[in-house]
């Protein structure tokens, strides 16, 4: 009884589609469960993400000065007037100048 080699077995149809049915469940459940850690780990990166522009901005808000501030003011206004495309006057001398374009 042990050697017998058993072959061409012939399910009925209600065995056999729960069968199907229990392995496309089991197949739904891997991918649900690949799914979550795939979002997991979105959202893990997000986090460290976040964490880092905080720290960056913790960083930068620490060491801004107005003279800081003022320099990068001026170098935004000689990259503008360098520009070939642009043609602008600054009037001003408060923290927001008047800006006006000739283009306009």
């Amino acid at each position: 009884m042990e050697n017998i080699l058993v072959r061409n077995i012939t399910l009925p149809a209600a065995v056999k589609s729960t069968i199907e049915q229990k392995i496309q469940a089991e197949q739904e459940a891997q991918k649900m469960q690949f799914v979550l850690q795939k979002e997991k780990q979105e959202a893990d990166r997000k986090r460290i993400e976040a964490q880092g522009i905080a720290d960056y901005q913790h960083i930068i808000s620490e060491s801004l000065t107005d003279r800081q501030l003022q320099y990068e003011q001026i170098k935004a206004y000689k990259e503008m007037a360098l520009s070939q495309n642009t043609k602008i006057i600054v009037m001003g001398k408060g923290s927001s100048p008047v800006i006006l374009d000739a283009k306009q």
